[in-house]
């Protein structure tokens, strides 16, 4: 059982969408394989399908890889050590060019071991390098398009180069999206990244350093951090970090301090990362707001690039986003329209720049990503600066790619969520929305100065909201046992309860592998009621009973799906005795404005979702053929 404590495949043709594994890099003085192994684990959510560890010990490459979860690594390098050493790599794996086995797990090495690199993302040339490699003579062993790499690599050390220079002359004959972590059995002290289009960060510590696709790789150690931009290539010693673009020129590098520590990642006693997550909400509420405002109730974000004179000259605004965060901007629609009058359209990041969208310089694009590294949402990014649009982006990590190639950045301070399915920062990301709005509400003097100021008293005060939910989430564990064998759900919900609706039902597909849609309430009778049958569990979000033109129209909905032989489980406000004769189930939820009613009507959902996973057996962390995030269209 789920309990809350309370507390404060196949190969992938190119272009289809992937995710991201989790990539570490190590050069020091402690244990390589040790170190290495820590930051996999805790990258294990950006992909779990294999993993492997490459070590430079005494002139060779030593390595070790085995498909499954890191688990099966562990007890292969419990069976058979590798060799002391204080230099290495690593790599997670999701699957893509080539099957989760052990034989496409990273590290690859080229037919002369000399070699071994780690790979995240597509190399959409490979076929022709495999060919080019295998027309010499040499063998690829791997289904994969990250094998190339290795061998191009070696080719270049064979011929003389030195390993900084053959990784910049092999990452510039690469097409596609890649970070690639390498290094040589006759380079010992040094490890080489290179990326494009995929993330990778580098940690400073004392006399050792650091690769990682993100900060958790090493958190353990340090939380001094360079930013990387595209197309540069890092070297690494123990004492020394040098970057340089493709070419060889010196770059610019940015250094920041990531603001958390390796407690924050860690599970603390909770049986998932997603429960520990649902519980740091309030938390995460509150941290989104912290500093944004002052005494006398202004908005003041510090953040913020852009000037009031160019805010002032926004007529439009575009919402991209992707999965959860697509649903975080539907409910800014409904906030930002409603303080600023101006008009919202909420895109997916993937559909976006496909369809010819009209943008010019008085479109803000407001693009939200938790991990910053998203790759359609980032492609969006970029098209919407070609078409001189604004771009703030809404974002959970700290630097990220999408928050350095826009405009303006609001970060969401939410915490690292490991778990794959989003909880703590999706309410981050509608509250950063909702500053978004009042914020633009101020600069264009479309609210009053008091009227912001008690908008925000209402938000300071929603994290006490959200913990009661917490503090009363027996109820909906009981639920959950009570619909123990259903195996199709239906979600409704009218104005903001619309996408809560849409969340709650993809949370219960992400973790429990079970049909479960949402839908907006007014359309039940459009179509969907006629899947309505006896048993069906149906969630309804009801509004708060002050918008009546809505309220009675959902409470109706609730009649209409009860009289066809569905069981309700119903989310309404305390007090609201209309919907309590037609209810099976009742999740009652604290009075809060009606724009701010996701901020608590979200919570039991999630705790739904993960109990019913729990119920049925599932990995509520690493739910099957997903990973944390996309980071290549």
């Amino acid at each position: 059982m789920v309990s809350i404590v309370t507390m404060v495949g196949r190969s992938a043709p190119v272009g289809t969408l992937i995710v991201m594994c989790g990539i570490v890099g190590y050069v020091g003085e402690r244990s390589a394989v040790d170190v290495v192994m820590g930051g996999l684990r805790r990258l294990e959510y950006r992909g779990y399908d294999s993993g492997g560890v490459a070590l430079v010990a005494d002139g060779t490459i030593a390595s070790a890889k085995k498909a499954g979860k890191l688990v099966n690594l562990d007890a292969e390098l419990e069976a058979a050590p590798l060799p002391h050493a204080t230099t290495g790599i690593g790599h997670t794996r999701w699957a893509t060019h080539g099957g989760p086995t052990d034989r496409n797990a990273h590290p690859h090495l080229d037919d002369t071991a000399r070699v071994a690199i780690v790979h995240n993302g597509i190399i959409e040339n490979f076929a022709e390098l495999r060919e080019e490699i295998e027309r010499s003579g040499r063998e690829l062993v791997s289904e994969t398009d990250s094998e190339v790499v290795a061998f191009l690599v070696a080719e270049q050390l064979a011929a003389g180069a030195a390993l900084p220079d053959a990784v910049r002359t092999v990452a510039r004959r690469l097409e596609g999206a890649f970070t690639l972590v390498i290094c040589d059995a006759q380079t010992p002290g040094v490890v080489v990244g290179a990326r494009r289009n995929s993330p990778l960060v580098v940690g400073r510590g004392d006399g050792e350093n650091f690769l990682g696709s993100d900060v958790a790789a090493f958190i353990e150690y340090t939380r001094e951090a360079v930013e990387l931009g595209q197309d540069q290539v890092v070297v690494i010693t123990a004492d020394d970090i040098t970057v340089t673009d493709f070419d060889g020129a010196p770059a610019e590098t940015t250094t920041f301090t990531v603001d958390w520590d390796l407690s924050a990642a860690q599970k603390d006693g909770y049986e998932w990362y997603m429960l520990k997550e649902i519980v740091e909400q309030p938390k995460a509420v509150a941290d989104t707001l912290l500093g944004r405002h002052t005494q006398d109730g202004r908005l003041q974000l510090d953040e913020m690039r852009l000037s009031d004179d160019e805010l002032r000259n926004v007529d439009k605004i575009v919402a991209i986003a992707c999965g959860t965060s697509y649903y975080a901007a539907m409910v800014a629609k409904y906030a930002i329209e409603h303080w600023t009058r101006i008009p919202v359209e909420v895109e997916l990041a993937s559909e976006f720049r496909y369809r010819d969208p009209i943008l010019d310089q008085s479109t803000l694009v407001v693009t939200i990503s938790q991990s910053g590294e998203t790759m359609d949402t980032l492609m969006a990014i970029r098209y919407a600066r070609q078409q001189k649009a604004r771009v703030l982006s809404i974002c959970n990590t700290n630097g990220s790619t999408i928050p350095r190639e826009s405009d303006a950045v609001i970060y969401t301070h939410a915490g690292p969520e490991v778990a794959v399915a989003s909880t703590k920062a999706f309410l981050a990301q509608i509250v950063a929305c909702y500053v978004l709005g009042l914020y633009l509400a101020q600069v264009k003097g479309a609210k009053y100065g008091d009227e912001i100021a008690r908008i925000l008293d209402d938000l300071i005060a929603t994290p006490a909201a959200i913990q009661r939910m917490l503090d009363e989430a027996d109820v909906v564990r009981k639920i959950a046992a009570d619909l123990n064998g259903a195996r199709s759900f239906i979600f409704l919900g009218r104005h903001v309860g619309y996408p809560v609706a849409l969340e709650g039902a993809l949370k219960l597909k992400e973790l429990a592998y079970l049909h479960a849609e949402g839908f907006a309430a007014g359309e039940l009778k459009h179509g969907p009621i006629a899947v309505i049958e006896e048993g069906v569990p149906v969630f309804v979000v009801v509004p708060p009973p002050g918008r009546n033109e809505v309220h009675e129209k959902v409470v109706s909905n609730i009649q209409e799906v009860r009289a066809r032989g569905a069981r309700t489980i119903v989310l309404a406000e305390d007090g609201d005795e209309s919907v309590v004769p037609y209810a099976d189930h009742l999740i009652w939820l604290p009075k809060v404005p009606t724009l701010l009613q996701p901020l608590v009507a979200t919570v039991p959902l999630q705790i739904f979702a993960c109990e019913f996973a729990a119920q049925l057996g599932h990995d509520v962390d690493q739910p099957r053929n997903l990973a944390k995030s996309v980071t290549v269209e």
